[in-house]
């Protein structure tokens, strides 16, 4: 029976073996009666329990018990005395009955256990608790009992299912790991029996041999050092929870689980060996079986860079493919050298060989996909020079088959110079494209090297025949483009003075549009008083003018360039771009002057008025102006101030404001200041006509 099936009964403390020894080191069983009602069956099931723990030979000495009476009634305990002789009649040496102090008649009751001696089998006698020590030492008894035996019912029950717990998993682990360790054995004499995969135990010997040590040093820990008051207890001693008992136990599942450990290496390292064995075929298998396939199949060069491009592509995607299996050749070489560091001297031969045959097939496939990728490297790279060669020489053969005008300026006046490079770059690519197809068909003649008996030689010569086929037409086209340069020479000569009259024409728009940015960009003061603005207006006509000879210049430069072109009967897209450009930017520069002018004229008679007030009208001054002046320079003022956050609008709609907006702020900031001072001077104005007032109304009511 274990505690835990009974465990609610046990909490109730019907009974207990507390470790307390009478004078024949027997046990003392305790049954403390209480003033309720006490279940005969679950102090059966009890003491049933409580007697299954001792040994046999501690049996043998017999129990002492003590029947705690004095809560209870005389029935009770009469009950409880003879029911000892059907649960433990042969283990009974003596039953003490602690009686109380009063109530119960000794002579009747003493009468009545006397009587029943025979058939009760032990003696039974009526004790108090203060002359129980004439039976039992007082170490050995209870405190209730005035004894100084310590005794806790509810940890002695927590370390009892502990015990119980720990010795049934134990006992079932040991089964269980004898029966993994015998199958490991006979798998080992016999390989090729069948593996037993049934390998994990039911509990975790990690987990049981823990509880086991500290049960273990629980029990030692109270044996010999006592409990917390100091006073030394045994309730779970050799005797009791069989102490001896848990220390086989574990020293059996240590032993076991020594074993089972190192079953589960081997099996570990049987089952790396043989996964390792497995994925070493897999890859040679793979490489050359389907691996090795896809390279025969791959022999072309293709007749273009695009072509070149999708066969590189398609030895990408055949890379990509063998590079998965070499990242697994990878973590295979270096697991079978970690097991070849620790592996026993019966492996190293298998693990050797394993590795070398795997190293020589994968370096191999390495070299063979290494040499392919080296050709159609070399192949993109004369397709590409072919290709840019081709290109170079149609644009060189479309300057030269394009008439003779001068379309943009400055590039216009260096297009002989730029066909000399062209023709020079020609020449260079095509000094690289001989290089470069020499190299390649030295690396296709030497491609039958890795062929696996496979005839190459329709392919090579196909292969080859391009290669020179391509070289020597690109030599015929660049041998017709040196003859049509020559021509083209001579007639470009004759259009560097057109080339200049545009460029000086282009120069022109530049300079007027420099012109145009300057005026919005540094053209914004509007002069701080009446004698800066027309300062500034001076200057702003002198700037004007600058600007109308730059005009006349540039339509005279455009006039002789079409003059020209018209002698060279080509048409110009320069001059017949700049015309219009030199009339935008004009018409534009005319706009913002016109602003410019009307904004500093106004700056003038805003400053003009203004200072016309302040000069005539000094601080205690009786000079009296006119309202009308005042609000003519508030007109004034307020218009130019919304004037400076208009934009100028060109004739295309576009706007464009002068300056920054920190600048415009600047110039408003003064013109707000100036019209601020004029503001006082009216209200001081005004004051001085009321005060004035004031005493002339008051003469002509008295």
């Amino acid at each position: 029976m274990d505690a835990s099936a009974i465990l609610p009964v046990l909490k109730k403390r019907l009974a207990f073996l507390s470790g307390g020894k009478d004078r024949r080191s027997g046990l003392i069983l305790t049954i403390p009666l209480c003033s309720e009602q006490t279940s005969m069956d679950e102090l059966s099931s009890t003491l049933d329990y409580l007697l299954s723990i001792p040994s046999d030979k501690c049996k043998a000495r017999g129990f002492t018990v003590i029947v705690d009476g004095r809560k209870s009634q005389w029935n009770i305990v009469k009950t409880v005395v003879l029911m000892l002789q059907n649960v433990i009649p042969a283990e009974v040496s003596l039953v003490c009955v602690v009686k109380p102090d009063e109530f119960w008649d000794k002579k009747f009751t003493h009468f009545c256990f006397w009587k029943e001696k025979d058939r009760l089998g032990f003696e039974v006698i009526l004790v108090s608790a203060n002359k129980l020590t004439r039976y039992i030492e007082p170490c050995q008894l209870t405190d209730e009992f005035g004894g100084s035996l310590v005794y806790d019912h509810m940890d002695w029950l927590n370390k009892r299912l502990v015990f119980e717990k720990f010795t049934k998993e134990s006992t079932s682990l040991l089964d269980e790991l004898a029966v993994i360790n015998g199958n490991e054995r006979g798998n080992q004499q016999d390989k090729d029996r069948p593996p037993d995969f049934n390998f994990l135990p039911s509990f975790d010997p990690e987990t049981v041999l823990q509880t086991g040590h500290e049960l273990l040093s629980e029990l030692q820990q109270r044996r010999f050092n006592g409990s917390e008051g100091g006073v030394s207890w045994s309730p779970m001693d050799d005797e009791l929870l069989a102490q001896p008992q848990v220390m086989k136990l574990l020293d059996s599942l240590r032993e076991q689980y020594t074993k089972y450990q190192e079953v589960c290496r081997q099996r570990s390292k049987r089952t790396q060996l043989e996964e390792i064995q497995q994925k070493v075929m897999q890859v040679v298998n793979w490489l050359e079986g389907p691996g090795t396939e896809q390279l025969r199949t791959q022999w072309g060069i293709g007749d273009s860079i695009r072509a070149s491009q999708a066969l590189q592509q398609k030895h990408e995607e055949i890379e990509s493919q063998h590079s998965e299996w070499f990242a697994v050749y990878v973590e295979l070489n270096q697991q079978i050298g970690a097991l070849l560091n620790a592996g026993d001297e019966e492996d190293l031969v298998e693990l050797k060989a394993l590795q070398q045959q795997l190293s020589d097939v994968c370096y191999r496939q390495a070299s063979q996909l290494e040499f392919r990728q080296n050709v159609l490297q070399s192949a993109h790279e004369f397709h590409g020079i072919a290709q840019d060669l081709s290109q170079q020489l149609d644009g060189l053969l479309g300057m030269l088959c394009a008439d003779v005008a001068p379309a943009d300026g400055a590039a216009i006046q260096q297009t002989l110079k730029h066909l000399e490079e062209k023709l020079k770059s020609v020449d260079g690519a095509l000094q690289g494209l001989r290089e470069k197809g020499q190299v390649l068909l030295e690396q296709i003649s030497n491609q039958t090297s890795w062929s696996y008996g496979k005839d190459v030689t329709i392919e090579n010569k196909e292969n080859i025949d391009h290669i020179q086929s391509v070289m020597e037409d690109m030599q015929l086209r660049k041998q017709r483009c040196e003859d049509m340069v020559d021509v083209r020479r001579l007639k470009m000569l004759q259009m560097v003075q057109l080339f200049k009259c545009e460029e000086d024409a282009a120069q022109a728009v530049e300079w007027l549009g420099e012109l145009l940015d300057a005026l919005l960009k540094t053209h914004i003061r509007l002069g701080d008083d009446a004698q800066e603005s027309k300062i500034l207006l001076e200057k702003h006509r002198k700037f004007v003018d600058v600007a109308q000879s730059t005009y006349d210049y540039g339509r005279q430069l455009l006039q002789a360039t079409v003059v020209l072109c018209q002698s060279l009967r080509c048409t110009t897209r320069s001059s017949g771009d700049t015309l219009p450009r030199l009339n935008r930017v004009w018409k534009q520069f005319t706009v913002t002057s016109e602003e410019r002018v009307h904004r500093l004229e106004m700056a003038s008679a805003f400053h003009t008025a203004a200072e016309k007030i302040l000069k005539e009208c000094p601080e205690h001054s009786e000079v009296s102006i006119d309202l009308e002046t005042y609000e003519e320079v508030e007109a004034v003022g307020k218009s130019l101030l919304d004037r400076l956050t208009v934009p100028v609008v060109f004739p295309d709609g576009s706007e464009q404001f002068f300056g920054s907006p920190s600048d415009m702020a600047s110039s408003a900031e003064h013109i707000r200041d100036k019209m601020k001072v004029v503001e006082v001077k009216k209200l001081e104005q005004q004051e001085v006509e009321q005060q004035q007032e004031e005493p002339e109304t008051v003469s002509q009511d008295s």
